[in-house]
């Protein structure tokens, strides 16, 4: 009941139907030992509550605090909060935000990997109500510079109090791991902003679902000749990365099973890509469906690199059929 699967949402998902009830959304990014996130819940029973984890025992933490609470508007999920919002919040549907702590990625060549960005609030800008709240707390002297600086200057969330942070808060439970940080003699800064009229471009649209890929390809060689000419390989197009990484022979049936990393904005998929020898003898390149795979254009580059690799094996190799579309065929380099 509490725990949500990322694989069975939609994109953009329905949270009114998640809920069974229509009410505010409202965020926590990375609610750790779940704390925060059942007060916030139990405060705020007119909201919708949804609380993102990485840790799965966190996860289920969370979830387990709030069956014992008997609380009913809470949902928890894992996955980090760049697909969340990009994928399964539409614009402009998220009333609050909290990042308690986040990661403070402290050595220089991981700041990237910070959740406070310019790219993020932006990101947050376009899916928050006119109105809508951010809250931001770290312990992390360093962070906290990096974080005023970029809440200082983005055009699209105005500071609730007359500085840009404070270091009391008294309104706020403080979590476990806040309780540490002071004891520790480490000084918290605490931001509160609201969305402001500025617009913000949605230049982060919900991605679109796209077909099972498929392409049948004739092809006079065996298997073992495809399955011995493999090597790992790399591939890239617009934001799309690529890895093959493993091949393996079905031992019961003339298949190919390869290993292959699809990275693109804003989700990152290991999935399996089949050749398979169908009855006719042709081949079948296809996307298997072990994990739950999102078919993303990202996909549908993996299927279509793959083919490109099977049509250099021999010149009398030819596609018979196939359902992907003119850009992808052309971006990994096949004629059409």
């Amino acid at each position: 009941m509490y725990i949500l699967y990322e694989p069975q949402l939609s994109w953009p998902t329905d949270w009114t139907a998640v809920f069974h009830r229509d009410a505010p959304l409202v965020i926590e990014i990375g609610f750790g030992g779940g704390h925060f996130l059942i007060d916030l819940t139990q405060k705020r029973p007119f909201a919708n509550i949804l609380g993102m984890e990485i840790s799965l025992p966190s996860l289920r933490r969370g979830a387990q605090k709030a069956k014992v609470a008997g609380l009913r508007n809470v949902r928890v999920m894992q996955s980090n909060a760049w697909y969340v919002l990009w994928t399964l919040c539409e614009p402009q549907t998220v009333d609050a935000v909290f990042i308690n702590f986040p990661d403070p990625w402290p050595k220089s060549h991981h700041h990237r990997r910070r959740i406070i960005s310019e790219r993020f609030l932006h990101l947050l800008a376009t899916r928050m109500t006119p109105g809508g709240t951010l809250d931001v707390a770290t312990d992390h002297a360093e962070y906290a510079e990096w974080i005023t600086e970029r809440l200082a200057r983005t055009p699209y969330f105005d500071s609730r109090q007359a500085t840009v942070f404070v270091t009391e808060d008294h309104e706020r439970l403080r979590t476990k791991y806040e309780l540490t940080a002071i004891a520790e003699g480490r000084t918290c800064h605490y931001y509160k902003f609201q969305r402001n009229n500025h617009p913000a471009d949605n230049i982060f649209p919900v991605p679109k679902e796209l077909p099972m890929p498929h392409v049948v390809v004739h092809a006079p060689i065996t298997l073992e000749t495809i399955r011995d000419s493999f090597e790992r390989d790399h591939a890239s197009f617009d934001n799309i990365h690529l890895s093959l990484t493993e091949l393996f022979l079905s031992r019961d049936e003339p298949k190919l099973f390869i290993e292959a990393y699809v990275k693109e904005e804003p989700l990152a998929q290991r999935v399996g890509v089949v050749v398979r020898q169908m009855k006719t003898g042709e081949y079948m390149i296809s996307l298997h469906e072990l994990g739950f795979p999102r078919v993303t254009t990202g996909v549908h580059f993996a299927i279509g690199h793959v083919t490109k690799w099977i049509l250099g094996l021999s010149s009398e190799i030819t596609i018979q059929k196939s359902n992907l579309p003119t850009e992808i065929m052309e971006a990994v380099g096949i004629r059409i």
